[in-house]
Formats: structure tokens, sequence, C-alpha cells
């Protein structure tokens, strides 16, 4: 299996990694930087560059569904490696960074808002959340206004472990009605943000919450009878 090095250290931006599977579906590596899609969070796109110069455009990053291995999806037009080939693994880290914001504001936005969470999505350029709030009144302005408060915190974020007997124990942390959290062995990887929320978590974040930079509220829907949606963009 590949080994995931953004769960090590999710600002590590580059990697040397060699091709260990080739299929119809991408390219499979001993060892990347790279995130799947998982989570509501968009897979990591970026180059992989071989040995003589040549740069593979990555148009994204995936889960094999019937393996879990994560798989690198080369964009059309351009060749593959062979398997033995050596790479240079490099994230678009602009896009990446801006992934890492939106998740951890996501968190926060599990702060403010009390309510199971039945969806979301995180992309490069907007992020949002669904909640089961069938008879909530939402506010725009009142919600960024909370959620920048607590970016101006500057609160440590860290990722941390629980084992699944005290998952179990506390089946409160997981606030998604629908997706399990990322279980590695007998360990659950949890994310803190300090002061202000805790819970299962397999993504990537930053390491303070003042690195987000302002957002704001820009549409609230409703989604059918139970569910309102919270989309969220940056203020700049």
């Amino acid at each position: 299996m590949t080994r995931l090095l953004f769960r090590e250290d999710a600002y590590a931006k580059t990697c040397s990694a060699t091709v260990t599977a080739i299929s119809e579906r991408g390219v499979e590596l001993d060892q990347t930087v790279f995130y799947p899609t998982a989570g509501g969070q968009s897979g990591d796109i970026g180059t992989l560059t071989m040995a003589n110069g040549t740069a593979l455009p990555v148009a994204t990053t995936v889960k094999d569904r019937e393996t879990g291995r994560t798989l690198h999806i080369i964009a059309e037009d351009h060749p593959l490696p062979t398997i033995g080939d050596s790479v240079t693994a490099e994230l678009d880290w602009d896009n990446r960074h801006k992934l890492m914001r939106f998740h951890t504001c996501l968190h926060l936005l599990c702060a403010v808002i009390e309510g199971d969470v039945t969806g979301g999505n995180i992309a490069a350029h907007k992020a949002r959340l669904d909640f089961n709030l069938p008879d909530a009144v939402l506010d725009k302005d009142e919600i960024s206004d909370k959620l920048n408060a607590l970016i101006e915190r500057n609160a440590d974020v860290y990722d941390g472990e629980i084992t699944v007997a005290e998952l179990k124990a506390n089946p409160e942390l997981v606030r998604t009605m629908s997706v399990q959290p990322p279980m590695d062995g007998h360990s659950i990887r949890t994310v803190t943000i300090e002061g202000i929320d805790f819970q299962p978590c397999g993504g990537t974040h930053v390491q303070k919450t003042g690195e987000i930079g302002k957002v704001m509220v820009s549409k609230i829907e409703k989604k059918g009878r139970q569910n309102r949606r919270i989309n969220i963009v940056f203020a700049d």
C-alpha cells in the first residue's frame, strides 16, 4: 500500500516516489503527498515528473473503490510512466492550501452550528456543509461573524487518534450521519482545534485557525424538508 505522507505532514509539498502499479484508472506510487478524494475533500492536483524531466499533470487523485489504493489520475493525452520508474510527485500547493483552509473552517462551522452533518464538499473556491436542521432560522451575517471570531483566536490545530472502543463509547463525536470516520487498523484519526472542536477526521488541515483567513457565508439553501446547506467562501 502507498505510504500516505500527508498524514504525517500536511505541509509536505513534494516527494520522491517509485511507480508500483499502472491501471486504466491511474498511477500508484510507493509513497505520495497527494490526498485522494475522500470525506468531501477534493483530490489533489499537481505533477509527476519523470527522471527525463517529463512532467505528467495529475488531474485528480482518487481512492480505488475496490482496493482503497491511492491512484493519481494523469490528464488525457499524456504518456504514462512504467512500473519501477522513479518520479517526483509535486502538489499544486496553492490549490491544496485552499483545501486545507476550507476543511479547517468547516470544523469551526460544526462548532457554530448545532446539528448533525448530512453532507459536505470542499473545493478550492468554496466549501459547504449540509445540516439536519428542519426548523432552524439561520442568518448569514451572524454565522460569518462567529466563524471569523473563532478564526481570529488563532487556535492550535493538530491531529491525534483514538481507539475504536473509545469511539464506540463516545458516538456523539461523529457529526456526520452518512460517512464513517477514517480508520487505520484499530485506531481512528482525529483533529483537535484547541478549545473549539474535536472529532474524527482524515482530511488535511492548517496548523492555526488564523491561517484560514477571513471567510463569509455566501449562501444558505434549503435542501429538502430537513437539510440546510451553508456555503462558505474566502472573503478575499
